[in-house]
């Protein structure tokens, strides 16, 4: 088997750092809005609550990673016998290859994937010790191909189109949250008879003696972002550590100041805003913000292989998530009661104001503090974005292309890549209604992508191993969470989630058309 690369392996904290940058990110920005419309007590069970199913989760896309590399390295050595290459194996496999010989009742002649590596009989220390070795992680294998181990062809093109769906909302939401930003910086313009706790509306002009107006502004700004960073769809590129670090190092830094900034707000100024404790009507875009909030189990076997002690992986990811959950939570509620009025997009809440009761400061650095959290998408959104368009674009391709079919060029090179980009596009040029977008792609995609198909890979990674390699190997990254009672709460809970979020999505629309004359 193809070990990770010394050279490229990490210790488990960088690791856990690079888990929590990639869960907090775009989702966090949305929380405080939707939290304060949803309640402070709602909320905050909420967040809690879609934590520790996420976590779940994490740990069944973890064990069947371990699966998914037993069953690699079984096709390997089968595929290694039927050649005549057994003087190529390794040392560890020549040995699990004598305990399979030793286990069994005599001399095996099947060369069948699905003849057991290890019976179901007692096994020795010495045995166990050693089928350990078969259930490891060094070899990356995502979750499309981990889909392709154990789901039938019907179960794997429905996985590529979940995924499909979530990395185009995705990129909806990015490209809608960079030029949200960008027009709200740019356009200087405000009315004076509206404060600079209310929101602009659209239809007003972005600058004074400009006939743009804001929408106009938003439109521009999106179609300037996704020419110059989409057309990166066409090639291939690949995201450096230095600016994954300088990335990390803005995250960090943008999230604490707005976190301290609304604490000391709340201590000079007392609580600005006045959540109530709890409004049904809010759970879908909670709902919604909070599973994409979560989301890093398309993204775990990249970060998890190059790990170089996995040997406590799920208490690690546990304290993780407990990280996140206990800063979500601040960030949410300092916001929900600092602030009397809350911008979908919770940096904008700290842009410089010309007008209004928050006038514009004279300090250079409380200004220049101000523009970075409100241009802070478009630093970090933008480095993201070429990398979704492309494994979007490759996801598309594995979905309706065969691997072993010669294609045109231009339908690799052109079409692919075109069909990667405009959706998105065309989604955030008709809104720009991050709760909105937020919600849907959480909601649905992102709720299979984080509940369902985890759990299911994780229930036939169970049964095919136990077929496969024997029920007299033990796999130590196993989920905590083993019994089916754990498998069947997951996945009533992501259906009854969705079901109750398209009824209040249903009813909060038709509300509004009974309302409008």
């Amino acid at each position: 088997m193809p070990e990770q690369n010394p050279r490229d392996q990490y210790s488990t904290w960088v690791g856990l750092v690079y888990i929590f940058n990639l869960i907090v990110g775009t989702g966090a920005l949305t929380l405080p809005a939707v939290f304060s419309r949803a309640g402070w007590v709602l909320g905050l069970c909420i967040i809690l609550v879609l934590a520790f199913i996420s976590f779940i989760t994490v740990t069944f896309v973890v064990e069947t990673m371990a699966s998914a590399n037993a069953i690699a390295t079984w096709r390997r050595m089968q595929h290694r016998k039927r050649v005549g290459l057994t003087s190529d194996l390794s040392c560890n496999e020549i040995e699990l290859e004598m305990l399979r010989s030793i286990g069994e009742s005599g001399p095996s002649n099947s060369d069948s994937e699905d003849t057991p590596l290890v019976a179901t009989v007692p096994t020795t220390p010495e045995r166990n010790e050693a089928s350990y070795r078969y259930y490891v992680i060094h070899e990356k294998i995502e979750m499309g191909e981990m889909a392709g181990i154990f789901f039938d062809k019907m179960g794997t093109t429905l996985f590529y189109l979940c995924l499909a769906m979530y990395l185009y909302g995705d990129l909806s939401i990015y490209g809608a949250a960079v030029a949200k930003s960008i027009a709200d910086v740019a356009c200087t313009y405000q009315p004076t008879n509206l404060t600079c706790n209310e929101t602009i509306p659209d239809t007003e002009k972005c600058w004074e003696y400009s006939p743009l107006n804001r929408l106009d502004a938003y439109r521009i700004s999106l179609t300037v972002f996704v020419l110059s960073l989409g057309s990166f769809v066409f090639f291939d590129v690949q995201k450096t550590k230095y600016l994954q670090m300088l990335t990390s190092v803005m995250r960090w830094l943008a999230f604490n100041i707005m976190i301290i900034y609304a604490t000391k707000k709340l201590i000079v100024d007392g609580p600005q805003g006045k959540p109530v404790p709890v409004n049904v009507s809010g759970i879908p875009g909670l709902f919604g913000a909070c599973v994409y909030s979560f989301m890093c189990h398309h993204s775990l076997p990249a970060l998890i292989a190059p790990i170089s002690n996995k040997s406590k992986i799920n208490r690690f990811l546990a304290l993780d998530y407990l990280t996140i959950a206990f800063f979500y939570l601040l960030l949410a509620l300092t916001g929900a009661f600092a602030f009397e009025h809350l911008e979908d997009l919770y940096t904008l809440q700290f842009g410089p104001r010309e007008s209004g009761d928050c006038s514009k400061s004279n300090n250079f650095f409380i200004v220049t503090i101000e523009y970075f959290l409100a241009l802070f998408p478009v630093f970090t959104l933008s480095t993201n974005f070429p990398i979704i368009a492309i494994t979007l674009r490759n996801n598309l391709q594995s979905l309706f292309l065969d691997s072993d079919t010669t294609y045109n060029i231009c339908l690799r090179k052109i079409i692919f890549p075109v069909l990667a980009v405009l959706p998105p596009y065309l989604i955030a040029m008709v809104t720009k209604d991050l709760s909105i977008l937020v919600g849907i792609t959480g909601s649905y995609a992102g709720a299979g992508i984080q509940y369902l198909f985890p759990t299911f890979l994780v229930y036939y990674a169970r049964r095919k191993t136990n077929k496969v390699i024997g029920l007299g190997v033990t796999n130590k990254f196993a989920s905590p969470f083993k019994g089916n009672s754990w498998l069947l709460f997951v996945i009533f809970w992501s259906i009854a989630s969705m079901i109750l979020v398209s009824v209040n999505f249903i009813e909060v629309h038709l509300t509004s058309s009974w309302r409008e004359p």
